[in-house]
């Protein structure tokens, strides 16, 4: 334990001498140095960013609107966090206040939750079979007290499909439900999975591995996660590879209930609702969406570059970097936030 809090003060002074203050690059902000962030905005409209940097998960928020950002802390040491690659700490508002979960090299995630007093809880683990998320990649959300963790899940030595709920907010996790097992032994095994909470409904996107294809499915659960029904294809095409593209997609739930998805076929990102056929849209890889005011902003990341594509079509190049992350801030503007060179940048974007 001592040991624990010795290289917690360590990390958080290194951090705070290497970043003093955040910097402008552009029109955009370094929230600090690290890698893999997550985003989520609470009902206060505060944005609360995690990451990683060496075995510490950082924390930065920011309470005006996406212009300026509190200096990261470090709200736990995770020896042999995973932080590369679409893996790293995953964030969800709740009722109570924040959840976090972390995954570590041996393929244990483990869950941090913060209350409204500011105060974080100690790690609580949130797979109930020991070593089973070797893969890393995994997805959180939340709504009102309810949360959905899941994960790429070794259990039974095949790569599937699981997922785990909490109804305090993160603080305890319920048996571990599959999700999804693909009927061709495994899913795609790099790939980052995703999921969107809204009341009773749990929503998984996923990259399977059906008959040599590489496709998007979308599953949902109409009871809070308990159970899942059929997973079904996203878009009307296949994606023939021997082989794992490493890209997932974004996924979130409209005003109006109704799912809305953006994913990755060869070179091409598309979008659709789930039943309609997919749009093209743009060229690139590591996509997400955010809905605002009944329309969707993409982003993902062209030849090293962040791409913004507005609600009327509109593209805004924001720099080098990988992995952009949007959320609303209103009905005129999102933020995006996303990795390069091992730092976290944001970036408001008028729409």
């Amino acid at each position: 334990m001592k040991a624990s809090l010795i290289i917690a003060l360590f990390a958080t002074t290194l951090f705070f001498i290497s970043c003093k203050e955040q910097k402008a690059v552009n029109n955009n902000l370094i929230i600090g140095a690290g890698r893999m962030p997550n985003l989520t905005r609470d009902v206060d409209g505060y944005f609360h960013v995690v990451y990683g940097i060496g075995d510490s998960i950082m924390y930065a928020v920011s309470t005006d609107k996406g212009e300026t950002f509190s200096s990261p802390a470090v709200i736990a040491v995770l020896p042999n966090l995973v932080a590369s690659s679409m893996r790293g700490p995953q964030i969800a508002a709740t009722n109570d206040g924040l959840a976090i979960i972390a995954v570590n090299k041996s393929g244990d995630i483990f869950s941090f939750s913060k209350n409204n007093a500011g105060k974080w809880s100690q790690a609580v683990k949130v797979n109930d079979m020991d070593t089973v998320a070797k893969e890393g990649l995994m997805a959180l959300a939340a709504d009102g007290n309810n949360a959905f963790a899941v994960w790429l899940d070794l259990r039974d030595k095949h790569n599937k499909i699981v997922g785990a709920r909490s109804t305090d907010g993160g603080k305890t996790w319920a048996k571990n439900v599959i999700v999804y097992a693909s009927p061709d032994t495994t899913v795609c095994e790099c790939c980052k999975p995703s999921v969107a909470v809204k009341a009773a409904n749990v929503y998984v996107m996923f990259r399977n591995h059906l008959h040599g294809n590489r496709d998007l499915h979308l599953i949902q659960s109409a009871d809070g996660g308990n159970s899942f029904g059929e997973a079904k294809q996203l878009g009307k095409e296949n994606w023939a590879l021997n082989g794992c593209p490493m890209d997932g997609g974004g996924l979130v739930i409209n005003g109006d209930g109704v799912p809305e998805t953006v994913w990755r076929r060869k070179n091409i990102i598309y979008a659709c609702v789930p039943g309609q056929p997919e749009t093209a849209i743009g060229e690139g890889k590591g996509c997400s969406l955010e809905s605002v005011n009944g329309k969707n902003v993409y982003a993902w990341s062209e030849n090293g570059e962040i791409i913004v594509r507005k609600p009327q079509g509109m593209k805004v190049n924001l720099g080098k970097g990988q992995l952009p992350l949007l959320k609303a801030i209103n009905n005129e503007h999102v933020l995006c936030v996303w990795e390069n060179d091992k730092q976290v940048h944001a970036e408001i974007v008028s729409l």
